[in-house]
C-alpha cells in the first residue's frame, strides 16, 4: 500500500473541555495519513484517478468550523470517519495535537492519535 500524508495542519478553533477553551478559541495541530492504492493514478498520471489531498484539508477545515467537540479523541474520531466515508483509503491514522495546554507544568503539546480501517 502507499501512503498520503497531509502534516502538521493548523486550524483555530473552539473545541475544549473548559468553557474559555470553548469560548476563546486555541490553536490546534492535526496530521493526517491515508493508506491507499497509487497504482491507477500512477498509470494514467491523472488527478481524477488520485486522492486530492486539498479536498481532504478542506474537510478537515470544515470538521474543525463545523463541530465543537470537548475531547480531542471525538475530534480525531470525527475527521477519521469523515475521509473513510468520502475518499478511497483502506486505513487511516489520525494525530490531533493541542500545543497550549494549561497544565501546571510544561510540556510541547497533548496529542492524541487512532487509526481505522475501512470495514470490508
Amino acid at each position: 500500500m502507499d501512503l498520503i500524508r497531509l502534516n502538521n495542519m493548523i486550524f483555530y478553533a473552539h473545541h475544549g473541555y473548559y468553557q474559555a477553551e470553548r469560548e476563546l478559541g486555541q490553536k490546534f495541530e492535526v496530521d493526517v495519513v491515508m493508506e491507499c492504492d497509487f497504482s491507477r493514478a500512477i498509470e494514467t498520471d491523472n488527478l481524477k484517478d488520485a486522492i486530492n489531498y486539498k479536498e481532504v484539508y478542506e474537510l478537515v477545515q470544515q470538521i474543525f468550523s463545523r463541530y465543537k467537540f470537548t475531547l480531542l479523541e471525538a475530534l480525531a474520531a470525527e475527521i477519521s470517519k469523515e475521509i473513510l466515508q468520502s475518499f478511497p483509503v483502506h486505513s487511516i491514522r489520525i494525530r490531533v495535537r493541542k500545543p497550549q495546554v494549561s497544565m501546571n507544568g510544561f510540556l510541547d503539546n497533548v496529542e492524541v492519535e487512532i487509526y481505522r480501517e475501512r470495514r470490508k
